[in-house]
């Protein structure tokens, strides 16, 4: 999928929220594939440890999005992205905790770049998931989000995962909004509703390094889950308004 007159591979960014993962940080960026990724952008969402400074050692691109939520920080490395003189042709997310296998991006990509697909989510579901990696109310959590997502837009995800990679000029044709939790599920439902190429991959996952701030508290984990039950709805409704 290289651009008009382009012959070698296409550029591939990284985009890595941060949010104090000083414990993690070093060991995602060094399973990211050299010979594969243009650029790792990492964005320090108002951490309070040494995140940004071992993200900067280890040569990579360093912003600060001092607005807390995942969204947010998203934003800002896409923001970024968007105002250098040439844009990536593809933009992978990665969280910064080291539950995701960096090394696996190949297999994410391999679609985009072989067979035209506009976005590839990256699945837990069928992958290969350490014990223990996602609580019980995450599983049933990710599990009743992608039911209701089947039952009122009829299409059928396994998983809503952040490890993703997405072309990026679909990503900012969908013009993303959401600041925190709705993230990764805005950019689903807004895919279906443009129509886009999507297909699942299957991904490995383990144990993130250091309490989750969403699925580590109760709070965090209601406060995701109506978000994202939000998210579905509201986006349903502007749906049934166009008269789709």
């Amino acid at each position: 999928m290289n651009r008009p007159g382009k012959t070698s591979s296409p550029e591939i960014a990284v985009i890595i929220p941060a949010f104090n993962e000083a414990d993690s940080i070093t060991k995602v960026l060094g399973d990211i594939p050299e010979d594969l990724v243009s650029e790792v952008v990492v964005v320090d969402n108002n951490s309070t440890d040494d995140t940004s400074e071992k993200a900067r050692l280890a040569g990579t691109t360093v912003l600060s999005e001092p607005r807390q939520g995942y969204g947010f920080a998203c934003l800002k490395g896409v923001d970024y992205l968007k105002s250098k003189p040439e844009n990536p042709d593809i933009t992978v997310f990665l969280d910064a905790d080291y539950s995701d296998y960096p090394e696996e991006m190949a297999s994410l990509v391999r679609p985009i770049i072989e067979h035209d697909y506009d976005l590839v989510i990256g699945s837990r579901s069928p992958g290969k998931r350490e014990k223990g990696a996602m609580p019980p109310h995450q599983l049933l959590g990710n599990r009743l989000a992608t039911i209701l997502v089947r039952l009122l837009y009829g299409v059928k995800f396994s998983d809503l995962g952040p490890f993703r990679a997405i072309k990026f000029n679909k990503l900012i044709g969908l013009d993303m909004q959401d600041q925190t939790y709705g993230w990764p599920l805005e950019m689903q439902l807004k895919a279906v509703k443009q129509g886009l190429r999507i297909c699942e991959v299957p991904v490995s996952y383990r144990a993130r390094i250091g309490k989750s701030k969403v699925s580590g508290s109760l709070k965090g984990s209601l406060l995701a889950g109506y978000k994202i039950i939000a998210t579905i709805l509201r986006y349903r409704r502007v749906n049934a308004g166009n008269g789709d």
